[in-house]
């Protein structure tokens, strides 16, 4: 790796699209090397001023109300993750001759001579859990780390910070991989494949194709998911280094070059001498947090990376047991008269509430809220077996409600025509009543959540809270009686 090339930023002009964290972060960076840098953003609210006035403090232009005009001058666009390809910026970059980036290949650019390899993950759902255990197995091996890319500190910032790692722990959204041609990492994963994001990426094979970038050039190992076919394509279509190797993981018993579960062991058949006879033990399925398949499944894949990059077996152990999810990812909220409640408020679309439906059984399903152009057939087809009954909120609830007529007529539901702010204890109550004592009450919409909530964190709040306020009430009744 060569060492980073400060003045040849020097006299160029940076058009950043967008006044975000990324933005903010790779505008700060390519100013302090000598940029002249000029911010775009279509916002002009409170917010917007207040932090185009600390970035003037540093001389840098930003334009309020204004994300379709294209500086004179401009030699680099360098864009924010949610920006579409066909944003009229960018198609006057292309009338201009002017190349578009995003802020992961700045950072991939700006690594110095002795940067930190970066190991990735991508996939439709369980990027970021993977990637915290990931970053947590590194720790239990004595590396430094840090868990960037489309979580935590900007991964601008961190390769700025020389020397600081060993090794990083990368999460990439199908947005960052799109505007990050020449990432080359030190090994990658591809979690899982399904229709997501469509309106972005304008169709499922321009969405594979971009998660698929993960890949290229990669030196060491290109993992995927022996479930998912779609995943070990992209694999046999990238452009890796000679010697790189295809790493499997999956929830049977592994074959040579893969990982998987053996009698409820965690199993490596990849990183060992022999491969065709051996397997090395890692970790047992109850050292996972929660131990759902889904869940194992990223585990398995942290571990390939881990293992990828030399780490010891009893690191990945380790790892696994000190790793804790972040809230709202089937996360346990409170067992209410013999009653689990469950909050998976991240599962913003059908495969992850597949995912998540898969992990219980029975289960009282609380769904529902924006689709996001999705459809609900095969959800509720593969997933009917498990249900107990389903409570529906949300704006595109009626959706769901006619995939379970085809599908699960059999199975009550309860439909909750109302949007208010005690709606949640409204579904809450409701999922209460058709539950039976052993059965899992799960909130894993299959929608996303700005039809009611300000986001997924805000929803999944507002479950626990309802969960805790019949807790309550329940204590109450046992107490009276």
């Amino acid at each position: 790796m060569g060492s980073r090339q400060v003045t040849s930023w020097h006299g160029k002009n940076v058009t950043v699209a967008g006044l975000g964290v990324s933005g903010i972060s790779a505008a700060r960076a390519l100013a302090g090397l000598g940029a002249s840098v000029t911010v775009v953003d279509g916002g002009d609210s409170e917010g917007h001023r207040a932090r185009a006035a600390e970035l003037g403090e540093l001389g840098i232009s930003v334009r309020l109300a204004d994300a379709h005009t294209l500086p004179e001058g401009t030699d680099l666009v360098v864009t924010s993750p949610g920006w579409k390809p066909d944003s009229p910026l960018f198609a006057a970059a292309a009338e201009a001759g002017v190349e578009v980036v995003g802020d992961v290949e700045i950072a991939w650019q700006l690594r110095g001579e002795n940067a930190a390899p970066w190991l990735a993950i991508t996939g439709t759902n369980g990027k970021t859990t993977t990637t915290q255990m990931l970053a947590s197995i590194l720790r239990a091996a004595g590396l430094r780390t840090a868990a960037v890319g489309n979580i935590g500190t900007p991964i601008v910032d961190v390769v700025l910070d020389e020397g600081a790692y060993d090794v990083l722990a990368v999460e990439l959204s199908s947005y960052q991989l799109h505007w990050a041609p020449s990432l080359r990492a030190h090994s990658a994963a591809v979690l899982n494949l399904a229709p997501d994001h469509l309106d972005w990426h304008g169709s499922m094979e321009a969405y594979a194709a971009d998660k698929g970038r993960i890949y290229e050039g990669n030196t060491v190992a290109c993992v995927y998911n022996v479930a998912d076919k779609a995943t070990e394509d992209l694999v046999v279509a990238a452009d890796v280094e000679e010697g790189c190797r295809a790493i499997g993981f999956t929830l049977g018993a592994p074959g040579p070059s893969m990982l998987g579960v053996v009698d409820g062991i965690l199993v490596d058949r990849a990183f060992v001498q022999d491969r065709q006879k051996n397997a090395q033990e890692l970790a047992h399925v109850e050292d996972v947090n929660p131990p759902a398949p889904h869940n194992i499944a990223n585990a398995l894949a942290a571990a390939a990376l881990a293992r990828a990059f030399g780490v010891e077996p009893r690191a990945v152990r380790d790892g696994l047991r000190d790793f804790r999810p972040d809230a709202h990812r089937v996360a346990y909220v409170d067992e209410v008269g013999s009653v689990v409640y469950i909050d998976d408020s991240k599962a913003t679309n059908t495969h992850a509430a597949e995912a998540s439906l898969a992990a219980f059984e029975p289960v009282v399903w609380i769904a529902g809220g924006l689709a996001k152009g999705a459809t609900f057939d095969e959800l509720v087809r593969r997933s009917a077996k498990r249900l107990r009954g389903v409570v529906l909120m949300g704006a595109d609830r009626a959706l769901i409600a006619e995939a379970l007529a085809r599908h699960a007529p059999e199975v009550p539901v309860v439909d909750l025509d109302r949007t208010d702010t005690g709606a949640m204890l409204a579904a809450v109550r409701e999922a209460a009543r058709l539950a039976e004592p052993g059965d899992t009450v799960l909130l894993a919409p299959a929608c996303a959540s700005m039809d009611m909530f300000a986001n997924y964190n805000k929803r999944g709040d507002a479950f626990a809270d309802a969960v805790r306020e019949l807790a309550a009430g329940s204590a109450a009744d046992t107490a009276q009686a």
